[in-house]
């Protein structure tokens, strides 16, 4: 669902072979990203694996909440979800949950647009709720893209960058 005001385009074309594309409500193939003991460590600081409700559960939530996008990526002349990630301005979840494709930028690339986005919206800031502490991978991207801690949370820190 689009935030209010905003309309929220089907697909944002992010480099020749990434995309984002707006949720559209079927996310059973998204399941095994959330049952997976690393993803659930860095996402909900915890190893209970999601079942499909609690994941539509989610997605609902997300989506009711900002723009919520599906992370794709060209393969075999085809795009496949490869992730997920959330445009809100108190907020920014970003999850690649195919393993095989952390650590090749695809995060990069994709704050790299929504910070665009919410840049051409005329926004101040952008928000990062929490970060655990473990998670170093979270910590490194957004600081990469110019994010700063500004306040200690019970297992992590929230971030912030100035637009």
């Amino acid at each position: 669902m689009p935030m209010e005001g905003i309309e929220q385009p089907a697909v944002l074309q992010i480099g020749e072979t990434l995309r984002l594309k707006k949720f559209d409500g079927p996310c059973e193939f998204a399941l095994g990203w959330y049952q997976e003991a690393e993803t659930l460590r860095m996402v909900d600081g915890k190893e209970e694996p999601y079942t499909l409700e609690r994941l539509r559960g989610m997605y609902r939530y997300l989506d009711g909440r900002g723009e919520l996008y599906w992370i794709e990526a060209l393969q075999n002349g085809g795009y496949t979800p490869v992730g997920d990630v959330t445009l809100m301005r108190d907020d920014l979840p970003i999850v690649i949950g195919d393993r095989a494709f952390r650590g090749r930028g695809i995060g990069k690339a994709v704050l790299a647009a929504l910070i665009a986005r919410a840049r051409a919206f005329g926004w101040r800031e952008l928000l990062v709720n929490e970060i655990y502490s473990w998670n170093v991978p979270s910590q490194r991207l957004f600081e990469s893209m110019g994010f700063r801690r500004y306040g200690p949370v019970s297992r992590g820190a929230r971030y912030r960058l100035k637009l």
